[in-house]
């Protein structure tokens, strides 16, 4: 009976033999602290097929369609069946509960111009709802990238100086609670505009997800390795890009991840208050016309940028890791 001889892996050949194969000559066996591992050069392995006959290890055509299969159906198959159940829903409850609601085909066809023209503009009041997500867009990213550029750095000193922690820890304890909607008032006060105080809440919000997380980044890093460092009298600077810095990212992307979609949901609720342009306003215009098939399909655009908006940050994160490394 023949012997598979050979499995292709990461980090080389590992090889099935006769059981008279060590004594031929064919194979050095060595046993480390991983246990017993089986080595073999190219002449080995030529002349291990010649004398047995076996093949190389491959994945035959059934394996691979099962698991083309199973990527098919994880991928596609389960989620269109949530996608369905939800859809089923919504028609059911156009149908049997209420009048107001049309149902998923009603609102397509009464969406119709803003799906195929998301960017038309009729009037200064009068735009497509590509453009008034470009104005969410712009006010979420604002807020958020000043939240961060505060959040980080003060995540790191806070995680390096017990003093900055008992100083700052107890204010982010107090004020983390509090809904970011509450706010909205102190910021019209401060800008007496709608569009500056929008970014402000946002950038509140975006504060207090990525600060914890820094600063649990920065204390999680072991204190031996701190002390190696400060024994080679390396530089403070260089022990946070080379030491802290490397091992908080995943905490730090965490906390701005989680700071993203706080204030991608925050915004909807901040522009219904405030008005103007954007896709907050544009869910309460439309219930105000009775227009729920204008609303659905906003709940539909928020909730597909949000997923867009957070894959971006993990592509973002994993681009920075290796950068790193």
């Amino acid at each position: 009976m023949p012997y598979p001889c050979l499995k292709r892996y990461r980090f080389g050949f590992s090889t099935c033999l006769p059981p008279m194969a060590p004594r031929l000559g064919l194979v050095n066996l060595r046993t480390g602290l991983s246990g017993a591992s089986i080595r073999c050069n190219l002449l080995e392995v030529v002349n291990l097929l010649l004398c047995s006959g076996s093949c190389l290890m491959v994945e035959n055509g059934p394996q691979k369609q099962r698991r083309i299969g199973v990527i098919f159906l994880n991928g596609f198959v389960y989620p269109g069946i949530g996608f369905g159940l939800l859809i089923f829903l919504w028609w059911f409850a156009a149908t049997f509960l209420t009048n107001l609601m049309p149902t998923p085909i009603q609102a397509f066809y009464s969406n119709l111009e803003y799906i195929t023209q998301p960017f038309y503009r009729h009037g200064p009041g009068d735009v497509g709802i590509g453009w008034l997500l470009l104005q969410s867009l712009r006010r979420v990213l604002t807020g958020f990238i000043l939240g961060s550029i505060v959040a980080i750095p003060l995540g790191v000193w806070m995680g390096l100086s017990p003093v900055a922690m008992r100083i700052f820890y107890p204010v982010v304890q107090v004020l983390r609670p509090v809904s970011p909607v509450a706010w909205l008032p102190i910021a019209l006060a401060l800008f007496n505009s709608a569009n500056p105080s929008a970014i402000f809440v946002i950038f509140i919000t975006s504060l207090w997800a990525t600060l914890i997380n820094t600063y649990l980044g920065v204390t999680s890093v072991p204190r031996d390795y701190i002390k190696v460092a400060e024994v080679l009298e390396m530089p403070r600077w260089r022990q946070i890009y080379k030491i802290i810095l490397p091992a908080s990212v995943p905490y730090i992307f965490t906390g701005l991840r989680i700071s993203l979609g706080i204030a991608w949901l925050v915004i909807v609720a901040v522009e219904m208050l405030t008005g103007g342009q954007g896709i907050g306003f544009f869910i309460w215009d439309e219930w105000n016309r009775l227009n729920l098939g204008s609303v659905y399909l906003a709940i539909f655009v928020i909730g597909s940028t949000g997923l867009l908006l957070d894959l971006f940050l993990s592509g973002v994160q994993g681009a920075f890791r290796k950068w790193l490394e």
